[in-house]
């Protein structure tokens, strides 16, 4: 089984495009198509695609840290589209989550109000009524509000994950400056020993030219002392 960085990138991104078209096919059909627990349901098992995708997407970005240069801007391009797509159906998910909780305040309020025409008179029906305006703008509001909360926190984790990829990549840097810096230091140790091997040997030789001269002299001083 290849499992180089290149062969897994290409698995994950194949992962992640079966997923993108069941969330797809759940939030084009079925969501649209069911009501009440149904589609609450059905979203519930997209909020977990979307986040098993969301994993493969970080999964990919790893992959692409181990392949050649020539390979990473153009796989990183297809992480990009890959993030876009996702970040579409994110935000058709929530806006079908809100639509779910809307149309239940809604039919809370209709059930309650038909009670209250029947039970009261018509005095007491405008009050409530008012009353159950005032609290489904109030939970309305309190919905956009949640919703804008939950885009912020968004936010902030894309914020955190750019932050830690470019640490890892930092660390990538370092590490291979490292690689690069001990390759040095090999190949100035292996000169080093050269030039000691190459100073022994000149010592040797020097040696052996005194030894030479120091018996010619002798033997000079001594014809020169027989004569």
């Amino acid at each position: 089984m290849d499992n180089s960085p290149t062969s897994l990138f290409e698995s994950y991104e194949q992962d992640f495009k079966s997923i993108i078209e069941s969330i797809r096919g759940k939030l084009d059909g079925e969501a649209k198509d069911q009501n009440g627990e149904q589609r609450k349901a059905t979203l519930r098992r997209v909020d977990m695609e979307v986040e098993e995708a969301d994993e493969i997407i970080s999964q990919m970005e790893v992959e692409i840290q181990g392949m050649p240069q020539s390979l990473k801007a153009r796989n990183q391009i297809r992480v990009k589209t890959n993030k876009s797509d996702l970040s579409k159906l994110r935000t058709q998910a929530k806006a079908l989550h809100a639509t779910a909780t809307r149309a239940d305040l809604l039919g809370s309020h209709a059930f309650n109000t038909s009670a209250a025409f029947s039970e009261e008179d018509s005095g007491s029906q405008r009050t409530r009524l008012l009353a159950g305006t005032q609290t489904l703008t109030d939970s309305t509001r309190r919905l956009e509000d949640s919703h804008r909360i939950a885009l912020e926190t968004e936010d902030v984790g894309a914020d955190i994950l750019r932050s830690l990829r470019i640490q890892r990549e930092g660390i990538v840097r370092t590490r291979d400056t490292l690689h690069e810096a001990d390759a040095s230091i090999t190949r100035a140790s292996g000169t080093l020993k050269g030039m000691i091997r190459r100073m022994n040997q000149q010592r040797v030789i020097m040696g052996a030219i005194i030894a030479v001269l120091l018996i010619l002299i002798g033997f000079i001083l001594w014809s020169k002392l027989s004569r």
